[in-house]
């Protein structure tokens, strides 16, 4: 078996998430990191001793002992590490979203295809138990035909994790319809079966506008705390905010069905739940990792208690046990040509209705129609990435 060595931009963060890949009993090596900042640089040569270590990711894909990258920055920086590694020929694993823009998503698509360095997007929520038990319900039928699907996700620690940070700022994200809800209307699209081709959004800036900043010299908070509640008595929030706080989404999907998407940054609990209503029955999840379970309609009746509950036990590993299963999933795709639950294409449907859900809103909520794909692109990733 021949060994692979891996390089991981952006070794803080989502990056140690991709440490999981270094597994040198099945042949992958991470050798190599980059990070601009010091103490992330630090606390990657700790883990990985041995491996060397740069301030500078054209370094890294200036090593031709590398043959993987993950790519864990931010999503601004997606396009111009993305292109740059496919075109030094390392297959590449992409944290979501694809880019923040759909012209940054094209570009990384056609370098992909062009130079045949293979592309992996890392939604890792394609990898959830409890998704996959709502796809193995829909897919097999009991449900009938969906036509259509809702999702609220409610984010009790947007405080933290978005709004002290370059998270709060448009030109980092374009917005947190995109960077947050790429996740959630991924999974939509993936359970219905289909992709957004119209959307129409709404959404503001209605409470973290109103709080306490810190000034633009003073560090950014380093830890979260469930005890920064309510946002409006709290502080140290980014000098710079103006992404909406709660966003909410219609769309038109391409085989006729129809979803609904609703996300809330200053909600005291945390929430995600999806239900699909098809032409025989619902399905909807009642939590999404750890201990959760999945309930099942297929009678009618003025009545709450579902017709099936399904149990589900905690998996181990992080994000209810998907991250293990997706760094699998790729390594597999790089060796093997495995197939994969998440796709580039599919990453590029949800950053449409991402982007344009925000264009809508930030324009009277006029509807957006979805710019389809060149025709060769969509084809080659159709096919699995093989010309």
């Amino acid at each position: 078996m021949e060994t692979q060595k891996i390089g991981i931009i952006g070794t803080g963060g989502r990056g140690e998430h991709a440490r999981r890949a270094h597994q040198p009993e099945n042949g992958w090596i991470v050798a190599m990191g980059a990070d601009t900042g010091e103490e992330a640089r630090r606390k990657f040569q700790e883990a990985f001793p041995d491996a060397a270590v740069t301030g500078d990711y054209r370094e890294l894909l200036n090593n031709p002992e590398i043959s993987v990258v993950f790519i864990m920055t931010p999503d601004f920086l997606h396009e111009e590490m993305a292109v740059a590694a496919l075109e030094a020929g390392k297959a590449v694993y992409l944290e979501k979203p694809l880019a923040i823009t759909l012209e940054g998503c094209d570009r990384i698509l056609e370098t992909a295809m062009r130079t045949g360095s293979k592309l992996f997007v890392g939604h890792n929520m394609r990898y959830f138990p409890v998704v996959l038990k709502m796809k193995e319900i829909i897919d097999s039928g009991l449900i009938g035909d969906v036509q259509c699907g809702w999702c609220r996700h409610f984010i009790n620690y947007g405080g933290d994790a978005y709004f002290r940070d370059w998270h709060s700022e448009q030109k980092n994200t374009n917005g947190l319809l995109l960077q947050k809800g790429a996740h959630d209307i991924d999974v939509m699209h993936w359970l219905m079966g289909s992709r957004t081709r119209r959307v129409v959004g709404m959404g503001m800036l209605s409470v973290y506008d109103r709080c306490s900043r810190r000034s633009p010299d003073e560090p950014e908070a380093a830890n979260w705390s469930d005890d920064r509640y309510p946002p409006l008595e709290q502080g140290g929030f980014s000098p710079v905010i103006d992404v909406e706080d709660h966003n909410m989404v219609l769309m038109q999907l391409e085989n006729g069905a129809q979803a609904v998407y609703a996300q809330c940054h200053y909600a005291p609990d945390a929430e995600r739940n999806y239900t699909f209503i098809g032409t025989r029955g619902r399905v909807e999840n009642i939590g999404d990792s750890d201990d959760c379970e999945v309930h099942v309609w297929t009678r009618r009746g003025p009545r709450s208690t579902p017709d099936i509950v399904y149990h589900l036990k905690p998996a181990s590993g992080s994000h209810g046990g998907s991250d293990p299963l997706i760094i699998d999933n790729f390594l597999a795709f790089v060796r093997h040509g495995a197939p994969t639950n998440a796709s580039p294409l599919a990453a590029r449907d949800a950053v449409a209705a991402g982007v344009l859900g925000h264009q809508s809103m930030r324009n009277g909520n006029m509807p957006q129609e979805v710019p389809p794909l060149a025709p060769e692109l969509e084809a080659y990733f159709r096919n699995g990435q093989v010309k």
